[in-house]
């Protein structure tokens, strides 16, 4: 039944994707958007392929951080890679983190910190993402920066209201309802949480990492899109990229393909960007997820003993 429900998301998601993908082709000239794959040569395809496992390690380490060093680093960076696998085949990148944080409490053994520390980092890359947002925003000097500042403000203020009051609404549904069931995993998730708060440096160099980690591949995909022939501003890329990476996590689509693509096309045209070239760099883009997602699922089946040995 579980894994019908997987399948039937997975599917409703693809539909979505294959949706949006066939209204872009309809719209975009298909010559111009066939000219830009053909400029990407294979060199620049594999140079950011490479950088983009570079960062991967980086982020990998992070989370490693953010847990506080309760695994290996090794454990850290399978789990890390192994996630980047599972976005291939399970619905929306929430499926990657959760299974890298099932490979860490096989070794951890503490439901509760682990949870904490997944949600934790994808909040904090978010905040990260929305930070980049705003600084390409300010950057690129548009007319309407003040009126589209102010929600990506509203959503950092959000992250840092949720990190900061998560540990003390968490057990409120319990309070108010004393027998509802999960209450002691609350209360640990709670604990965990209250953790964080109390470790602002970890926090914060997780933040800067992220932040880091994040705007270097912001910056990969921009040279993506310049081999592909895109002339666009730096400080727009930087809005329009972050902005629409937070917005593919939305569940219809899979893995953003054909959303982030569509944003992006919508936030840049009017910037001066060719809708057409917008559309091929992100499709390039996604050839990278896919391509280090398949190099993770190689890291996960090489190590599968070594893997075995750490958890004990």
């Amino acid at each position: 039944m579980a894994l019908s429900r997987i399948w039937r998301k997975w599917l409703i998601r693809l539909a979505g994707s294959a949706v949006m993908l066939a209204v872009l082709f309809w719209i975009v000239p298909w010559s111009t958007f066939r000219q830009a794959l053909s400029n990407v040569s294979a060199a620049d395809f594999l140079m950011v392929l490479a950088a983009f496992l570079v960062a991967h390690v980086a982020a990998g380490a992070k989370w490693w951080w953010l847990m506080g060093h309760r695994v290996p680093l090794a454990l850290a960076l399978r789990a890390h890679f192994t996630g980047l696998a599972a976005n291939l085949c399970l619905p929306g990148a929430i499926g990657g983190d959760a299974v890298r944080a099932t490979m860490a409490h096989m070794s951890m053994k503490d439901g509760a910190r682990t949870v904490a520390a997944a949600l934790a980092d994808r909040m904090i890359d978010m905040a990260a993402l929305g930070s980049l947002t705003l600084l390409g925003l300010v950057a690129s000097g548009a007319e309407s920066s003040g009126m589209t500042a102010l929600p990506t403000l509203a959503a950092l203020a959000v992250v840092l209201l949720i990190v900061a009051f998560l540990p003390r609404l968490m057990p409120l549904p319990w309070r108010i309802v004393p027998s509802l069931p999960g209450r002691a995993l609350a209360d640990k998730l709670a604990e965990a949480f209250r953790e964080f708060g109390e470790a602002p440096l970890r926090l914060a160099g997780a933040f800067l990492a992220s932040f880091l980690i994040q705007g270097a591949l912001v910056l990969l995909s921009l040279y993506l899109a310049r081999a592909a022939g895109l002339q666009v501003s730096t400080a727009a890329w930087v809005f329009a990229w972050p902005l629409a990476k937070i917005l593919a996590v939305l569940p219809i689509s899979l893995n953003g393909l054909g959303l982030r693509e569509s944003v992006l096309a919508g936030l840049l045209t009017p910037f001066g960007a060719n809708p057409a070239v917008v559309v091929a760099a992100g499709l390039m883009w996604q050839a990278v997820l896919f391509c280090g997602g398949g190099v993770g699922g190689l890291i996960y089946a090489a190590t599968a003993s070594h893997g075995k040995r750490i958890v004990e």
